[in-house]
């Protein structure tokens, strides 16, 4: 495959993410009342919340400005993505798709950022009383994308490009 119909496929692949994030998350916001879980499993519920912060709720207690400077991160993170994938080309198919996953996940939130000042989380993950913090598609696709870059980082060099 040549590089421009590698690189259609890999922004494909993230505007995809970014559909599936933003269409779950009017799903959510239309179909569940805020900060009341519905019960999927003993583990899992499906909870509407909105974090005007970053990960973990990181800052959702500042006065508003946070929403413009995590907006401004996710925009510049996500520029220099689009051309870090444009440069590392067909012969970094890995490292591509996890760059990919990253990029999808970060303009997914700068989306909700944009339009409504917070993120929309609705996947609630807990153990008894012990809760991980909300989250949303655009949030696994990051997770996703950055564990794929740290095994990448951890095999051999040999194996990965054998492996790509």
């Amino acid at each position: 495959m040549n590089k421009a119909g590698f690189l259609c496929l890999i922004y494909l692949l993230s505007l995809v993410f970014v559909g599936l994030d933003q269409v779950t998350k009017a799903m959510a916001t239309e179909h569940l009342t805020y900060a009341q879980p519905v019960f999927v499993t003993a583990f899992f519920d499906w909870t509407l919340l909105h974090n005007p912060g970053a990960a973990f709720s990181f800052l959702s207690d500042q006065g508003g400005w946070q929403r413009w400077f995590f907006t401004a991160i996710a925009a510049v993170v996500s520029l220099v993505l689009v051309v870090w994938i444009a440069k590392l080309g067909v012969a970094n198919r890995w490292e591509s798709t996890a760059l990919s996953l990253v990029l999808s996940g970060a303009v997914g939130n700068l989306i909700d950022r944009v339009q409504l000042g917070y993120v929309v989380d609705f996947i609630s993950l807990h153990y008894d009383d012990h809760y991980w913090p909300a989250f949303n598609i655009a949030d696994s696709a990051i997770c996703i994308g950055v564990a794929m870059l740290l095994l990448d980082m951890l095999r051999p060099k040999s194996e990965s490009k054998s492996a790509e």
